[in-house]
């Protein structure tokens, strides 16, 4: 199948870089981008672009009938930190929008779907360590219980009418292209564009506040890797635990230090770290290695001078 494919939240932080690395690998006019604004002129500007609501199901489908798209990326989404603050909205784009998108695969207007869960999934009761795929997940988010009950009703819709719909439980996401987007793990992100500006940093979270993270080319990697695979080797169908490395602030701030000797970091805990102390310190992605060959390339050493060189050019 040659993909034709919707990214619906084209314009946000991971959005916004896999619309330009699906349009690299399958042409950009094979590549339609949707949004509910046009905010984001870099994604809008370099190929097809629609403004879709994802909570509109109508305006999906019509889009899906007009571009002919055979794959979908649904990364529409309200965070962990921004959902706090708004329950009831985050709940409603984040289910609805789903919803949209597996009923439209399964009534055949789509082949195949990719819809991103999160380690927002796990809670204070999973074991924080090395955390398995198969354990307890007693989210205590908005944001991580809409990923928790997204997980079974993508396995459901999979076993129930074979729908084709695959998923990774992302950890924290560093990029130097775009701006955080109103999630618990921004720290890492921020971090970096304090460091040069001011030299400087205030962390919501504790410095010893160990939590999974991912470069943004690692993250877009295993998006279209698991895509890419054929369909008998995804074996797991509610999400797969990705992994690549795990860091704490004070790892981080020492890690930016080798390039900025005079940097320097404080600590002001805030609701955030309510919500990261739930999260794992580190996860097992076996499943994913063995299953579709996921590995990931970069470290936190490597993360730092990759966004410190970039930023700085920015």
């Amino acid at each position: 199948m040659t993909p034709k494919v919707l990214i619906i939240g084209a314009c946000g932080q991971i959005g916004s870089e896999l619309t330009h690395t699906l349009r690299m690998q399958y042409g950009k006019d094979q590549v339609i981008a949707s949004d509910i604004s046009y905010n984001n002129t870099n994604v809008v500007n370099s190929g097809p672009f629609e403004i879709v609501d994802a909570q509109d199901y109508a305006a999906v489908k019509d889009c899906i009938e007009k571009h002919n798209i055979n794959t979908v990326y649904l990364m529409a989404a309200i965070l962990s930190a921004t959902g706090e603050k708004y329950p009831m909205k985050a709940w409603d784009l984040n289910m609805d929008s789903l919803f949209h998108v597996l009923n439209l695969a399964k009534e055949g207007f789509i082949k195949r779907m990719f819809w991103p869960s999160s380690i927002a999934v796990f809670g204070a009761t999973t074991p924080k360590d090395n955390t398995p795929q198969y354990t307890i997940m007693e989210p205590s988010t908005v944001y991580g219980i809409t990923k928790q009950v997204g997980e079974r009703w993508c396995e459901y819709y999979h076993n129930k009418y074979n729908v084709d719909v695959r998923s990774i439980r992302y950890p924290g996401i560093i990029s130097w292209k775009t701006l955080p987007g109103g999630g618990t793990t921004d720290y890492a992100v921020e971090i970096y564009h304090e460091a040069l500006k001011n030299s400087t940093y205030q962390c919501f979270l504790s410095e010893d506040t160990a939590l999974p993270m991912m470069f943004m080319d690692d993250a877009i990697k295993a998006t279209v890797d698991i895509m890419a695979a054929p369909a008998e080797a995804i074996k797991i169908r509610s999400s797969y635990n990705l992994a690549a490395i795990s860091f704490t602030p004070k790892d981080v701030a020492n890690a930016i230090k080798k390039h900025i000797p005079n940097f320097t970091i404080t600590y002001k805990t805030d609701y955030r770290q309510d919500i990261a102390s739930t999260w794992p310190k580190s996860i097992d992605d076996t499943h994913a290695r063995n299953d579709w060959n996921w590995k990931h390339n970069f470290d936190l050493e490597a993360m730092t001078k990759e966004m410190l060189d970039n930023l700085s050019k920015s």
